[in-house]
């Protein structure tokens, strides 16, 4: 059986909540095609000068954050599903590959067929790699995770040294497609408004799933992210979220530490983004690993002992709603983002300053949080997470709670 609604740990939600917000400010500068504008379309607004400023505000406090939060509670997630299957006599290993089973078919059909951005099936790889793990010591844990975090850094100068270019056949195989359906550099920023029907919209996403993979190989995301696993499997597994009070010089001294470090490493990563890079790539990847993670476990340590301050606050309480139904939320955000910006929708894409790409992103996350507060005073599950847990379980689940939850 899943978790049950008296078994959730509250803290756990309301980060997995905020995470959605900050991945929805780092995503919809994509969805509305701003991202992909001409340097001189973007300079041509007339928010130019304060879509400068939120960009770099975007790159201190919001890039590559969210994400690593995200990361974290999956690692946790997978220590809360041995642990509930050993308690219960229950085969942990086999549910947990079923669970990443239908997840890695969910991410391939948002990535396919809904935004090219999908971050699931990646998790869903990656994390049937974590069984490897379930018996390693803490230290061969942690250790292992520092190497895989800092390994880009190695990487990347090793890429710069010798010229090397990993991701050459998958970009040639983008371009190969770009080429038969007509997307060039002039109309690639605008395609997705221009077009008039899905057709047009799947081809570019074809392409788009190719860019994705270059993304990830170019960015060395598999190795980042399998680190957070780690880490969030020695956390989970230590239940450091179930004994709060117990750890609060932890939470505090971590948050110190993280924000001291990671807060002006973000501001000195932020300017190296937006003048170029101009200390090469590996640099770059030196500053984005000294900033990201510590500003991310600052945010973790952070929220959590606020949470310890105000545990009846309402503002937590809404933001923990989201992160109850996290994948249908993530899904739903991707629907908005096509519907507001793309041609078959609304069409805005490509022609919305940043500022209030930003302010809408905002706005969507509002809107999803009220309305996952008022499905969970009905449902167990969110609409997606139902169907997700009846094919990690393999049985059908009564979605709608009972009187007495």
């Amino acid at each position: 059986m899943p978790v049950k609604p008296s078994e959730r740990h509250k803290i756990l939600d309301i980060l997995r909540g905020l995470a959605l917000l900050g991945i929805a400010l780092a995503n919809f500068p994509e969805f509305s095609l701003y991202t992909f504008l001409p340097a001189e379309a973007r300079a041509a607004m007339p928010t130019a000068a304060a879509d400068t400023a939120v960009r770099y505000l975007q790159y201190i406090f919001i890039d590559g954050k969210f994400y690593t939060i995200f990361s974290l509670l999956f690692g946790i997630g997978f220590s809360i599903i041995i642990s509930n299957a050993a308690r219960r006599e229950a085969n942990g290993l086999a549910i947990f590959y079923r669970r990443m089973t239908a997840l890695a078919v969910i991410g391939f059909a948002h990535l396919m067929f809904i935004w090219s951005g999908d971050i699931l099936m990646l998790y869903a790889l990656l994390g049937m790699l974590l069984p490897l793990f379930r018996n390693a010591s803490d230290r061969t844990l942690l250790t292992t995770a520092c190497v895989l975090l800092c390994l880009p850094v190695g990487i990347d100068y090793t890429i710069e040294l010798f010229g090397l270019n990993p991701s050459a056949g998958v970009v040639a195989l983008q371009q190969h497609y770009c080429a038969e359906y007509g997307i060039t550099d002039d109309n690639f920023a605008y395609w997705l408004r221009d077009a008039q029907s899905y057709a047009d919209t799947f081809k570019f996403l074809i392409q788009g799933a190719l860019v994705r993979v270059q993304e990830f190989v170019d960015g060395n995301r598999y190795f980042k992210v399998a680190g957070l696993f780690l880490t969030g499997y020695c956390i989970g597994r230590r239940r450091l979220y179930a004994d709060l009070e117990s750890h609060r010089a932890l939470l505090k001294k971590t948050f110190r530490y993280s924000l001291g470090a990671g807060l002006p490493l973000s501001v000195a990563y932020a300017i190296d983004s937006m003048n170029g890079q101009p200390h090469g790539p590996g640099f770059h990847t030196l500053l984005y690993t000294t900033s990201v993670y510590p500003m991310g476990m600052a945010y973790v340590s952070g929220l959590t002992l606020w949470y310890m301050r105000h545990k009846d606050s309402k503002i937590l309480d809404l933001a923990a709603a989201p992160g109850k139904t996290a994948l249908s939320s993530y899904i739903m955000q991707s629907v908005a983002g096509m519907m507001l910006y793309y041609g078959i929708g609304l069409g805005y894409g490509a022609g919305v300053g940043l500022i209030y790409v930003e302010l809408t992103a905002a706005c969507i996350w509002i809107a999803e949080a009220l309305l996952s507060k008022a499905w969970m005073t009905h449902f167990r599950f969110g609409p997606l997470e139902w169907i997700w847990r009846m094919l990690t379980y393999c049985r059908t689940l009564n979605p709608i709670k009972s009187d007495n939850e």
